[in-house]
């Protein structure tokens, strides 16, 4: 019997695409991508022509070997992945992986594509094989080398020259940098003031209606015109004691057309916009409607392909939806000719259908019963979006009735617009939706004017005049902000929810309110890489770049070719980041990013002048935990003030920008005050270096600090008594990882902070006793266990995580470094904890474990967890901090020595040559 192993990518998938095809055929999933560049160096070696070297993690080892013992038996292999470009990829991979097992031989290999998971689209597509295409995969190849280098060679300048950044990529800066210019726009904008006239009118029936001033003192009035009260207020007399009468009345036909189908970035941003789905949510529910439903026992793929910038349907779809029409809403609903669109967007490439119902016979009402409320919302979307492409115009009739108002010798001209649907069209299939995009004219009510005829006399109700203040651009919401990328030409279909991710894992943006917020951080990274890498993140550049990938798609440039011309310039600017100095950075980013970091002082006076010594200039300061502004007097004036989230200080700490006195010490005589620091809101006692300063416990806030709890504070640690048995102080107090008693050198953690000031001896004594009833491991002694393995150390030795008495911290060797505040420690993986240990070690001297030999310059461990899923459009960013892909100039200028270095002198900036 003859068999054929058919690839795709997804199991819902492949248990679809089996049922249609019978047991002649195998169809196994790959899981998406089977291999990807390893995140380390030389994955991509611009001195060997952009060689690259690819990476199998386990578990696509083993889904390989199931394709290949398949195909062992086997007549036939049939790559039906995804029809784009990533698709074409891991059709490319797959081939390529089961060729150098020699699991081919002389077996005919097809590839085959459907932009449907239906029955005839699958057989269609068996029976219509074609070959790899290779200029996609050349496409997919330079994608994936400049992402990787831009992020693995962009994100250590950051770490360097910008403590506290975590990455760039290609896509992912550029759009960052779209929502900070936003809140750039928004800071320097300044509101003006405006009014508008509204009468309310009568006609002799008795009828009213509404009509805005829109002419004055003899000349037309532009929108915004009247700027002040005091016009406002002399317009405002003149049509209270006017006559109104009827100039003239124009009704005028108008035809409106329905959208396109939907692409992409048009399904995420009406889904965002009418069900508050974000980008991500989305994709996620659009592909398990692609991938297929059960639908009382037949598995049906309800949507074709979801990722297209396509606006066109296929012949064959377009009749059915004109049959469809005919039958739900009648033949008048039927255009005379079927609608054909053609993408407006920037760079516009993928050869596929709009995003579009398999079934227009397949209502949303019909199959209601079968998706989750999610899938049920997103496909009536799709179903109404794609019905409503091939449907009839709608006519409106749009009703314009000038209007005089005379006063003595003064006159004013007024109008009123109306709207009225004489036949609904395509707006049927809304039901009691607008059209995404459809909204009324400005001024225009959207309703029926009742019957006004001209030269008749109207009757004045009342005359509104009210003020008004411009706003500031809106920011983006993730809608919005895929829209502009598209416009731009910047990033693809597969890419824009995956970097909108990417921006919120890095903590550069928040989103409130389903608006994105740059955060400082984000900030900082925009105003350095538009300071020291303005090309890169132009748009123009980015736009121009991803023309070349569609152009080496088509076949049209050698993908090698593209890369050799991006590296030579992109490198030499890595290069001459060399020579920056810590000085230069804040120099640019004091100037960028001047509205957040000197915010306008009420008083108006300096906003860089220190309002804590007086004499000093402030000025953003780098640390190790990020930028923050700090006084030019340090250490004599140690005032500092962390960044906002929002243009500005945060409120907090602009409330606390001057010290607020809170009283006397009892015991000293010095002044208290409640101040805010570079790590959140203290109180001090006295001024100087040697004054005593104490954070506030976790729970504690500004607004609830008196006296009493600062000098309580204050006086910590508080002795408690002699322990009974070893007559040595127990002492209680508050440090870094909460609150605690210490005995004889020992500690036992407090449940709250209220039991520092409160607790006795006796339950003291009882708590230690606890403590050291528990054992050593409990005290996160030497008997401890890991937690989770990591893997090996770059320079040898495993990577552990444990639990300590502190909390979770990983382990290399002597190296102890506690995980962030809320870190799941069974989520860390290896990428984050060298960082973690390298800045560890750096911090405390301690002597790392000795490096294993090796021949290699530049050796680094195998990260295979930390694949960046091209597939879901990552970016290619390099991880939180990996070792740097470095050029073969770098490399030839590192010494045996340098290669040898422990992680501590990696991560120092100034000695390591490294999204």
């Amino acid at each position: 019997m003859t068999t054929h192993v058919v690839v795709v990518e997804s199991p819902a998938k492949a248990k679809t695409i089996n049922k249609y095809l019978g047991p002649n055929y195998k169809v196994l999933a790959s899981f998406g991508h089977v291999r990807d560049l390893p995140a380390k160096d030389g994955s991509v070696r611009p001195d060997e022509d952009f060689a690259m070297s690819w990476e199998v993690d386990s578990a696509s080892a083993k889904r390989l070997n199931d394709i290949g013992a398949a195909l062992k038996s086997s007549d036939e292999l049939i790559l039906a992945t995804d029809p784009d470009r990533e698709g074409e990829a891991i059709s490319w991979h797959v081939l390529d992986l089961l060729k150098k097992k020699k699991l081919v031989g002389d077996k005919p290999v097809k590839r085959v594509v459907f932009n449907a998971i239906t029955k005839k689209a699958v057989l269609d597509a068996m029976a219509n094989p074609r070959e790899i295409d290779a200029p996609l995969v050349d496409a997919y190849l330079a994608r994936r080398a400049l992402d990787y280098l831009v992020g693995f060679n962009l994100s250590p300048v950051l770490w360097r020259k910008l403590p506290g950044a975590r990455s760039a990529g290609r896509v992912q800066s550029v759009a960052l940098r779209l929502v900070c210019d936003r809140e750039s726009e928004i800071e320097r904008f300044v509101s003006e003031e405006y009014w508008s006239l509204v009468a309310e009118l009568a006609t002799p029936r008795g009828d009213t209606f509404e009509a805005r001033l829109v002419a004055a003192d003899g000349k037309r009035l532009q929108p915004r015109a009247i700027t002040n009260g005091e016009d406002a207020n002399r317009l405002k007399a003149l049509l209270d004691g006017a006559a109104y009468r009827v100039e003239s009345v124009e009704a005028k036909p108008v035809k409106r057309n329905p959208s396109p189908p939907f692409t992409t970035s048009t399904l995420q941003q009406a889904a965002s916009s009418k069900l508050g789905f974000s980008a991500s949510r989305t994709m996620q529910v659009a592909q398990k409607l692609y991938e297929g439903i059960d639908l009382g026992g037949e598995t049906v793929g309800l949507i074709t392909y979801m990722r297209t910038d396509g606006v066109q349907m296929a012949p064959e779809a377009i009749d059915a939806a004109r049959a469809a029409i005919g039958d739900q809403f009648g033949a008048r609903y039927v255009p005379e000719k079927p609608r054909l669109y053609s993408t407006k967007a920037k760079n516009a490439q993928e050869a596929h259908e709009a995003i579009r119902p398999t079934d227009f016979s397949r209502t949303p009402d019909s199959i209601r019963r079968f998706l989750d409320p999610d899938q049920i919302k997103l496909y009536d979307l799709i179903w109404k979006r794609g019905i409503a492409s091939q449907m009839a115009a709608a006519d409106i009739e749009r009703t314009t009735v000038e209007i005089t108002a005379s006063k003595g010798g003064e006159t004013a001209g007024l109008r009123a617009v109306g709207s009225v649907i004489r036949f609904d069209g395509f707006i049927a299939a809304y039901t009691d939706q607008k059209e995404d995009g459809e909204q009324a004219d400005e001024g225009e009510d959207g309703g029926r004017l009742p019957e006004i005829n001209r030269d008749e006399k109207l009757d004045k109700r009342a005359v509104n005049a009210t003020q008004h203040f411009t706003e500031p651009p809106p920011r983006y919401s993730e809608a919005s902000l895929i829209k502009k990328m598209e416009e731009l030409g910047i990033g693809r279909p597969s890419t824009y929810a995956a970097t909108l991710a990417t921006l919120r894992d890095r903590d550069y943006v928040t989103i409130d309110k389903r608006k994105l917020i740059p955060q400082a951080k984000g900030r900082l990274v925009t105003a350095f890489l538009g300071s020291f890498f303005h090309r890169y993140v132009e748009y123009d550049f980015t736009a121009a770049l991803e023309e070349k990938l569609d152009r080496i798609s088509a076949g049209d440039l050698d993908w090698k070719d593209v890369l050799r011309d991006f590296w030579r310039d992109f490198f030499a600017q890595i290069e001459d980041t060399k020579e920056l100095r810590v000085t230069n950075v804040l120099d640019a980013l004091n100037e960028e990013l001047a509205p957040l970091v000197f915010p306008k002082r009420e008083d108006g006076g300096d906003p860089r002048q220190c309002q804590v010594c007086g004499t000093g200039k402030l000025s953003l300061k780098l640390g190790k935990y990020g930028a923050f502004v700090g006084c030019s007097n340090y250490p004599e004036c140690n005032f500092t003030r962390q960044l906002s989230s929002e243009g500005g200080a945060d409120a907090e700490a602009q409330a606390l920008a001057e010290p607020q006195a809170l009283g006397k010490d009892p015991l000293t005589g010095e002044e208290i005050t409640l101040r805010s620091g570079r790590f959140g809101p203290y109180v001090q006692r006295g001024d100087g270096k040697e004054a005593k300063r104490a954070s506030l416990p976790k729970g504690w806030t500004p607004e609830t600090i008196d006296h009493e709890k600062a000098v309580a504070l204050l006086s910590l640690p508080r002795d408690i008594g002699a322990h009974p048995e070893t007559s040595k102080m127990i002492s209680a107090g508050i440090g870094r990882y909460g609150p605690f008693l210490l005995h004889d050198g020992k500690y036992a953690n407090l449940e709250t902070v209220e039991d520092v000031f409160s607790i006795g001896l006796n339950r003291a004594v009882t708590v230690i006793a606890d403590k050291a009833s528990k054992g050593p491991a409990a005290r996160g002694g030497a008997a401890q266990t890991a937690l989770k393995q990591l893997g090996d150390h770059p320079d040898g030795g495993a990577i552990t995580v444990r639990d300590g008495r502190y909390g979770p911290y990983v382990n290399w060797g002597k190296v102890n470094a506690t995980l962030p505040k809320g870190k799941d420690p069974q989520s860390v993986t290896l990428e984050e904890a060298l960082p973690l240990l390298a800045e560890r070690a750096a911090k405390g001297g301690i002597k790392t474990p000795a490096k294993a030999k090796s021949t290699k310059a530049a050796k680094t461990t195998k990260t295979a967890s930390a694949k960046a899923k091209t597939a879901a459009g990552e970016d290619g960013e390099a991880p939180a901090k990996p070792t740097r892909a470095k050029p073969a100039a770098a490399k030839k200028t590192k010494s045996a020595a340098s290669a040898a270095k422990t992680p501590t002198a990696r991560s120092k900036a100034a000695k390591a040559e490294k999204d």
